[in-house]
């Protein structure tokens, strides 16, 4: 009795996640907590970062079996087969893996998107391609760096700023690389208040920055209506690959814009991004393991995000430059960095920065174009890269 009370106690000691805990699980604990801190205290897109970094805690406390797959074994005491259906965090994660979360994601970011302003300044639409440069440039660096096309598509794509879409695109290209590229992603849109202002003052003069912008036209509810049906169509003939985002976003659009489906539209951008961002963030989060994540290739496409953003953000800057110059200014470029598609903090970004140059500067809605332009022109980008590389 005391043998088997004591293998009894043994068993338990050993089973318990303290003894099988190891250094690397520890490092990324502490990661997940820096990631915590930032969202929590600093207040870094929390509804994001927050479950992304518990996720990564989770994947990361030993014997849990959160992510395990189901499998058949066989039982020890009988020989019987024994079935393990695999753990919570699994399940929820086929969302992920088969593409389905980040289009309802863009269901919900085009309920609560106005278009208004890039339809009354169709210009700016070329803003927000130019702050894909980003994308294009950082894959040919990451070829140069050893990556295989389909992993240099999606560190790439980091560029863009666009969370959802990146986790699309890596999901399909570079799975094993999912971890590493949406902490990037989001840490980076998390960072854009402070990455973006120092490579907008460098790319601009005083006398640019100060520029005062014509108040936009008055944009008619047929115009709103007809926008995301035509976008639907031109984007899916020429990327059927970008469907299932361009789509997703243009319904939830007209949802917001037709005015007869309330319901539906405030189900879009409340209830159910709020469901889906809860589990994408969680799920791709548990990605992380310390396997996955603690490896040179970490921190090269950390690096690589990063200089993917600020590109980014430099084309958009520079285009606004030239736009400027050929506008005899009246284009304020500070705007173009708003051409990335971290939506709406970009805009709001290149409003603070004018303002302070200029406290009659109202740039806000001059931004938010090339800020949803940049939203598709990330998931055009996406489009791309899967149709060259899928």
């Amino acid at each position: 009795m005391e043998i088997s009370l004591s293998k009894a106690f043994y068993d338990l000691a050993m089973s318990t996640g303290f003894i099988n805990l190891t250094w690397q699980q520890i490092l990324m604990m502490a990661i997940s907590f820096v990631l915590l801190y930032l969202a929590i205290v600093k207040g870094f897109e929390p509804l994001i970062l927050l479950p992304i970094a518990f996720g990564m805690l989770l994947a990361n406390l030993p014997n849990t079996g959160l992510m395990a797959p189901p499998e058949l074994g066989i039982d020890s005491l009988t020989g019987e087969d024994k079935f393990q259906p695999g753990g919570l965090l699994y399940y929820l994660y086929q969302g992920v893996k088969l593409g389905i979360y980040p289009p309802l994601i863009f269901l919900g970011v085009g309920a609560m998107t106005d278009f208004g302003p890039l339809i009354a300044n169709p210009k700016t639409l070329l803003l927000g391609a130019a702050a894909q440069l980003g994308i294009f440039l950082t894959f040919i660096g990451a070829l140069f760096l050893g990556f295989l096309p389909e992993e240099a598509a999606s560190i790439g794509i980091i560029g863009g700023a666009d969370g959802p879409t990146a986790i699309f695109l890596t999901t399909k290209l570079a799975p094993h690389l999912l971890g590493a590229i949406a902490v990037a992603a989001y840490s980076y849109m998390a960072l854009v208040p402070i990455i973006q202002p120092p490579i907008m003052k460098v790319l601009t003069t005083k006398k640019m920055r100060m520029v005062v912008m014509d108040q936009l036209r008055p944009v008619s509810k047929r115009e709103r209506i007809i926008f995301p049906i035509v976008v639907t169509v031109i984007v899916s003939l020429l990327l059927p690959d970008a469907a299932p985002l361009i789509g997703m976003l243009m319904l939830g659009n007209l949802f917001r814009e037709a005015g007869v489906v309330g319901r539906l539209n405030d189900t879009a951008q409340n209830a159910l991004i709020n469901i889906v961002t809860i589990f994408l963030g969680t799920t791709v989060g548990a990605t992380a393991s310390a396997e996955a994540f603690l490896n040179p290739s970490t921190i090269k496409i950390l690096l690589l995000g990063l200089i993917a953003f600020s590109i980014g953000t430099a084309g958009g800057v520079l285009l606004g430059d030239l736009m400027y110059l050929l506008s005899g200014g009246k284009v304020n470029p500070l705007i173009g960095s708003a051409g990335v598609s971290a939506v709406p903090m970009a805009a709001r970004v290149s409003q603070v920065v004018g303002q302070k140059e200029n406290p009659k500067n109202f740039l806000l809605m001059h931004a938010m174009g090339p800020n949803v332009a940049g939203v598709i022109g990330s998931a055009v980008a996406a489009g791309v890269l899967l149709s060259l590389f899928k």
